[in-house]
């Protein structure tokens, strides 16, 4: 990839970028608070001679990781460097210039702390870290995420932190040990750069914890929320790379060259609508985009609506019409899952099916009980996400157009004079004149059909109504 090319890609925001050689191998690893300008300050007329020159002539491609601050980045940074172990990454000597993060694992309820120096005392290290500052802030982020007390020595009762929720307060007996070393667990994966890992874990725990310990499952709700906000995020991959990792997560036997999205409108059970969106090669395909207005089931009941479309969608004229996909995507949560599979399992149809939860992106799978959570920088998710949302805005623009026919049929049938033939006419134009308030009398003689003095007429209705 030429030079201007990978500049012209990197966003103006704080992350973590991997330069990379011909072969795929990461040869340097930094961080910056804007990526493009560090990264184009390699290129500039005066870059320096020696072991900079010869990385930048080694580096053939470069990735990147955006994060939510220039503190994270500086923890992503040291996980990363220990994880791949770049060439021109220089090791930091191990004096007092740097400081490190300390996890006093021995003590019945550890603390995270930075240090100047390592000790032989059977605590986890982590770092060192080129910058003060930015660990202070780091820490303070830490805290937020995964509370752990702060005190040398533990007080009788609870302190201002806990207040604050940055300490869960084991000295008046707020939190247990085992649900405290969870924390502790999760820091220490955290450091190590393995997020994914994290956000399992607190969502396994959140999940046993909601039916019994309401107050524990709200705090990891607000754990996990924080994690994912802070969950890296890349710019738009290659689609082949897309369909690989979604291929991987799904449990596929191959990349899903055309997937299928559902999901289900309705204000109140009226004018009920499911829509299902088409996509080749990881691109929408609106020429196969169906609606389905929905017949057969009165009420608020979106499972039977789902049945209700997937059963006609593979069991009337489209299933001749349309192939069958690689993957179907269904916009909900396990009981959406579920749903679909037992449809399609009622007509003899074996076809892979996920659903995507709107809340925490959850990715609900047949095989297990548990979500997948994948990371934000997930080229998997952002694909499910794009699926899911054309599915949503599909069915919400039919479900606004029912609405609106409705309206409108109401008002016309008020209107004397307005037949059966005129109330067609007005429907068929009713997206291109707007909302009824914009209505004047100039727009509707412009429809064929609609003479002046019914135009009249209904402007005169229209401004009583």
């Amino acid at each position: 990839m030429k030079r201007p090319e990978i500049i012209a890609r990197l966003p103006d925001t704080p992350g973590v970028y991997l330069m990379k050689d011909r072969q795929g191998t990461v040869i340097y690893i930094g961080k910056a608070v804007s990526l493009r300008k560090r990264v184009a300050s390699y290129f500039a007329a005066a870059v320096p001679q020696g072991k900079v020159a010869a990385m930048v002539r080694a580096m053939a491609d470069l990735d990147f990781i955006r994060t939510a601050s220039e503190a994270e980045a500086l923890l992503l940074e040291a996980a990363l460097i220990k994880e791949y172990r770049p060439k021109y990454n220089v090791a930091i000597k191990d004096d007092k210039a740097y400081p490190w993060l300390r996890v006093s694992v021995r003590e019945p309820y550890p603390r995270l702390q930075i240090v100047r120096r390592i000790k032989d005392d059977g605590a986890r290290y982590f770092g060192p870290y080129p910058s003060a500052k930015l660990l202070r802030q780091a820490v303070s982020l830490l805290r937020r995420l995964f509370p752990l007390r702060t005190c040398n020595a533990m007080p009788e009762r609870v302190c201002l932190n806990y207040h604050l929720q940055q300490c869960p307060g084991p000295c008046a007996g707020r939190i247990d040990a085992q649900e405290y070393g969870a924390t502790v667990s999760n820091l220490i994966l955290f450091l190590e750069g393995k997020k994914q890992q994290v956000l399992r874990n607190v969502t396994a725990a959140m999940e046993a914890a909601a039916a019994l310990r309401f107050e524990t499952a709200a705090r990891l709700r607000d754990q996990l929320a924080g994690l994912g906000a802070l969950s890296a995020v890349r710019p738009h991959a290659p689609v082949a790379d897309q369909l690989a990792e979604l291929q991987a997560a799904a449990q596929l036997a191959a990349p899903p060259a055309l997937i299928e999205g559902y999901d289900i409108s309705n204000t109140g059970g009226r004018e009920a609508v499911g829509s299902m969106v088409r996509f080749r090669a990881g691109h929408p395909d609106k020429r196969e985009y169906r609606r389905f207005r929905i017949r057969d089931v009165p009420g608020i009941d979106d499972y039977a609506m789902l049945a209700e479309i997937l059963r006609r969608r593979y069991g009337g004229s489209l299933s001749g019409q349309l192939s069958r996909p690689d993957l179907i995507v269904i916009d909900g949560g396990r009981g959406h899952l579920q749903t679909a599979v037992r449809q399609l399992q009622a007509m003899s149809i074996t076809l892979p099916v996920i659903s995507i939860a709107k809340q925490f992106e959850y990715i609900h799978v047949p095989w297990q009980t548990t979500p997948l959570v994948l990371p934000r920088s997930s080229k998997a998710l952002r694909l499910l996400m794009r699926v899911r949302d054309e599915a949503h805005r599909f069915a919400v623009r039919y479900h606004r157009t029912l609405r609106g026919e409705k309206t409108l049929t109401s008002v016309f049938d008020a209107i004397p004079g307005i037949g059966p033939k005129k109330r067609a006419l007005l429907l068929r134009a009713g997206d291109s004149l707007g909302p009824l308030r914009r209505w004047t009398a100039e727009s509707l003689r412009s429809i064929k059909g609609i003479n002046a003095k019914t135009a009249d007429r209904i402007i005169e209705y229209l401004r009583r109504r």
